[in-house]
């Protein structure tokens, strides 16, 4: 009974304790939104069909209860994306870094919702998915293609009081979902900007 009440005092502590939130899962086909959202509620790996119709899933990851939103990536899709950004409290966009062909297209789709006003002030996690395929984007090379080396506010464990200065919380994770690594560390970031 001592760890269990040790835990949740330290996830209090951390302001992770009974929080919720509304975060859309973002991105093109095949980045791996429906894979990650499955992992999280599921923790197992899958195969998914391509997602046709919006979902959601009442999630709970240390503490914060959310639902979380996959509105697919194809083309069609992204039309309905902009019906979803009421009341948002993050995104999480998928980056398909191992295909590099399609980085114009990503960046465009997510240089759209960085610029639309409904989402302004919306923390932005942007996971680079799929890093266990040799050839994958670094780090580095994700950032520059998506034109983000000079507007990610850093991944320090303390939460950067952004607000003030009118500067959206956004950082860059890599991650492979199959490996069920990356991820984690990149929504311990976002829990610090959910309010």
């Amino acid at each position: 009974m001592f760890l269990v009440d040790w835990f949740y005092g330290i996830l209090a502590s951390l302001g992770l304790w009974q929080k919720e939130a509304k975060i859309l899962f973002l991105g093109l086909d095949n980045a791996g939104k429906t894979t990650l959202l499955h992992m999280l509620k599921d923790k197992r790996l899958a195969q998914h069909q391509p997602t046709q119709f919006p979902t959601s899933e009442e999630l709970s990851i240390g503490g914060i209860k959310f639902k979380a939103f996959d509105l697919g990536g194809h083309r069609i899709a992204r039309r309905v994306w902009k019906d979803y950004y009421e009341t948002v409290d993050a995104v999480v966009y998928l980056v398909d870094a191992f295909d590099k062909e399609r980085f114009p297209e990503t960046k465009t789709e997510l240089d759209a919702l960085l610029s639309d006003d409904s989402l302004a002030n919306t923390p932005f996690l942007i996971l680079g998915n799929k890093i266990d395929l040799p050839y994958a984007a670094s780090e580095d090379e994700l950032c520059y293609y998506m034109g983000l080396s000079d507007f990610t506010t850093g991944k320090g464990k303390g939460k950067v009081n952004l607000a003030d200065s009118g500067i959206r919380p956004m950082e860059t994770f890599m991650c492979s979902i199959v490996r069920k690594m990356g991820y984690g560390e990149g929504f311990q970031w976002l829990s610090r900007y959910i309010k």
